[in-house]
């Protein structure tokens, strides 16, 4: 992100191993987990927590201090283009998406959003049918239309 702060994601290695499966040996699997911001200079690490972030549903995209990703809601049902910026509590773009197909592989739903620097842009493409692009300026967020897009401004 910086010179000086950078962003890990955690991981948890789980038991995986059910009471009637006997006392054999563990079945360990790897789950993913949030995000942490580490400054290099203090070595402070902080929870990251990003709005609609579901740890397994989720594929974000780090562009400066901003994020990009698709959010899902409490009950499962709805997916969420999300925009944050770190150190603020809300985020400054959340569009409904729709809702999730109910695949069970991960990344599937939504792929990590495409960052552009100049002007700086994020594109999500929830689906081969669904390209949507934003222009993030500070704590605001404007849609990009697509004449807009194809003549390059």
């Amino acid at each position: 992100m910086t010179d000086r702060l950078f962003v890990v994601r955690r991981v948890f290695r789980l038991n995986d191993t059910l009471p009637e499966e006997g006392a054999g040996a563990p079945k360990w699997v790897w789950q993913r987990g949030g995000w942490l911001l580490v400054d290099r200079v203090t070595g402070h690490v902080t929870q990251v927590n990003l709005p609609e972030f579901d740890p397994f549903y989720s594929t974000p995209s780090w562009g400066r201090d901003y994020v990009a990703y698709c959010g899902v809601s409490d009950d499962g049902k709805k997916f969420f283009a999300m925009v944050a910026q770190l150190g603020r509590h809300q985020p400054i773009l959340k569009i409904p998406l729709g809702e999730p197909d109910g695949d069970e592989m991960p990344d599937s739903e939504c792929p990590a959003p495409a960052w552009q620097r100049r002007p700086t842009r994020v594109t999500f493409e929830p689906d081969e049918n669904q390209k949507l692009t934003f222009s993030v300026k500070g704590h605001a967020v404007d849609v990009v239309m697509e004449a807009d897009e194809e003549d390059g401004e």
